[in-house]
Order: structure tokens, then sequence, then C-alpha cells
């Protein structure tokens, strides 16, 4: 473990930084002040404490404010932390809390090695998750736009009699809508203008997807993942912009963790309890896991799709993929037949899918350069 001789807590915020100092050899840890969150400032307050051969090392919390800190110190050759907020240990009867007592806390703590460092990614692969959560935004979006035509419709006693929303024949139905009062019309006409844009947007987002994944660096990762039943390019893109790279994680129990899919456990003396998974960590990836989990109620088989995506990639990936199939098929049949609720059975599917992956990932070899999108 390398030696510091200052031990820095920042507490970051969109306008300003509180700044803490912890010497190495113990002592009081001091408030230093506070300054403007501008690179200047930052280049300035690195200046200062840097005095002689006095090494620094630096911390905040990750959250709105990004990694730019966190870059801009590690370029001019100093050590930083981006701490998981979440692990940060807390005292149970503090209710005070200011900027002050933050950055000093962190400093404090980070003497002591006590914080907990999230993985910082790079700027090619930022630019990558960014893309992959934008999409997931307008799609929530257009999620909410049908609901609120559908709502509408429905007040106005409009049924559609087809067997699914969203069809080119239900497309045609929503053609020949017609209400009772003109303003009735133009609300209608609205929400279906709304609902287009934002289809059409989700298919631009799909499309800049496709072709930044192709391009990124990370694409024969990308290639392994989707040769796994379930696993879309959105899917494995989202999972490698989100977790990155797949062989920074010991072994499987450790990624599966990361996701939360994990159960929680409060056990005391001899009794044991176990509850819901912990879904600690990152949600994104956690939640296109459980949808790919969804296929495994059907029977094992390489459909002319799966087999397609599979033969983009190696033999030892494809054997990977169809032992995960016939495993997590099997498993979800025998998990159902005992009269697990579907959730449940998906979740547990998902967390054994998060072990396939990391395996896929340990087969893949490992990326040696960086590329910008």
């Amino acid at each position: 473990m390398k030696e510091f001789s200052k031990y820095v807590g920042l507490d970051v915020h969109k306008e300003t930084i509180a700044v803490s100092i912890a010497e190495a050899g113990g002592g009081e840890v001091r408030y230093f002040g506070e300054i403007a969150n501008t690179s200047e400032a930052v280049a300035k307050l690195a200046r200062q404490l840097k005095k002689g051969d006095a090494r620094l090392s630096f911390c905040y919390e990750a959250g709105a404010c990004g990694y730019g800190v966190y870059r801009q110190l590690r370029e001019l050759k100093h050590e930083c932390l981006v701490v998981a907020p979440s692990l940060i240990p807390r005292k149970a009867g503090d209710r005070v809390k200011t900027d002050r007592r933050d950055s000093l806390s962190l400093a404090r703590l980070h003497r002591a090695h006590e914080l907990t460092a999230v993985w910082v990614p790079d700027g090619a692969q930022e630019a990558l998750r960014d893309l992959t959560r934008a999409r997931e935004d307008m799609k929530h979006l257009q999620r909410q736009s049908r609901q609120r035509l559908l709502g509408f419709l429905l007040r106005h006693g409009q049924r559609y009699s087809g067997k699914s929303h969203w069809t080119q024949a239900h497309a045609r139905w929503l053609e020949t809508v017609k209400l009772e009062q003109p303003v009735q019309q133009i609300v209608f006409q609205e929400y279906v203008d709304t609902v287009r844009a934002l289809t059409q947007r989700v298919g631009a987002f799909d499309q800049h997807i496709e072709r930044a994944s192709n391009e990124s660096v990370f694409w024969p990762v990308i290639q392994a993942l989707m040769a796994l039943r379930g696993v879309s390019l959105l899917s494995a893109t989202t999972v490698v912009a989100e977790i990155g790279d797949l062989r920074r994680f010991a072994g499987a129990p450790q990624l599966m963790a990361y996701l939360g899919v994990v159960p929680s456990e409060h056990s005391s003396g001899g009794k044991r309890s176990r509850g819901g998974i912990t879904k600690t960590g990152n949600g994104h990836v956690r939640r296109v896991l459980v949808e790919a989990a969804w296929t495994y109620r059907h029977p094992a088989r390489k459909t002319a799709v799966l087999q397609r995506r599979a033969e983009r990639a190696p033999e030892a990936i494809q054997d990977i993929a169809w032992k995960a199939q016939t495993r997590l098929c099997g498993r979800y049949r025998r998990l159902e037949g005992k009269g697990k609720l579907k959730v449940q059975v998906c979740t547990a599917i998902a967390r054994e899918l998060a072990g396939f992956i990391w395996a896929i990932g340990q087969a893949v070899p490992p990326v040696t350069a960086q590329a910008s999108i």
C-alpha cells in the first residue's frame, strides 16, 4: 500500500469544493477552506498542498459532478479516489451534515484506508455509457407517452379490439379514431404525434448505439456476449458500458454482488436469515439481466437468429453460451416446478447469467488500447 504525506478530502459541489487535510503522521484533521469548482482553482490547490516532496492523495464522493476533478488530478500526477457514497462509514447518531464536516470526515477516513473506491471509466467508455443511458431515458419517455395516449382513449370509450398495441394494425386503427369535441381531437393528435416522435428518437438512438459499439475498442467483448440467449446488441453494449473490463472481478460471485443480484442476509448467533436481493450496485445492468432471464423460460434451442450471432464468436465462447442456455433453461423449469414466483425465478436466472457473462469476459482477450467514439 502506498504511503502519502497528506490525505485530502474534497466535498465537491456544482460551484464550490470544501477541502480538508489529514497529515499522514496522525493528529487532528484540519479544514483548509472552500475553493471554486474550476480547473484553475483545483490546480492551484494541488500546487499549494504539494510542498517539497509531499505526496498527495485526494478523495471525493461519486456524484452528479462526474469525474472531471479525478481526471484533472490524475493528469497532475496525484493519487485520487472517487468514493462510493453508500459505503462510507457513518455514525448512527450523527444528524448534522455540512460541507465542512463532510470534507473532514472524508479526509479522516481516507487516511485510515476505510473508504471504498468506485471504478472510473475512461472517456470512450463514459461516452458509450452516456449513449446507452440516454436511449434508456428516451425509452422511458416513450412508454409514458404511450400510457397517456391509451389512458386518454380509454376515458373516452375508444378501445382497440386487436391483439397487440403499437403494431401496424394498431397504427391504422388510430388513424380512424374520431372524438366528439374538436378540442379533444386536437389533444388526441398531439398525443399521437408525441408517441411517433419519441419512437423515431428511440430508433435513432438504436442506430447510434449500433455504430458506436462496432467502432468501439470493446466490440470483441460485446460481440462475444451476444452469443448468449437473451443478450441483444443493446443489452451487451449496456453491460460493457456500465461494467467495463470484466477481468477486474476476481470471480463470478464478486460480479454478482456488484450487480446486487445476491440475497441479502441478516444473521445473528445461530439464526440465519436471508431476504430478497440486495439491489446494490449497477441497476442498469441488473435490469437488462432480468429482461434477458425471461427468455430462458423456453426449452434450450439454437434459433436461426441466435446461431448467426453465435457464429461470429470464437468456438470457446459458443461453448460457454450453449452451456449457459442448457443449464439456465433447465433451472428455470425446476424452479417453476417448485412453485416459485416467476419474478423470483427470473431473478435467480439473472444471477447465474451474470456468472456466465463473467466467464465470457475471461475468455475474450483483454483490451489493450483505448479508442474514442
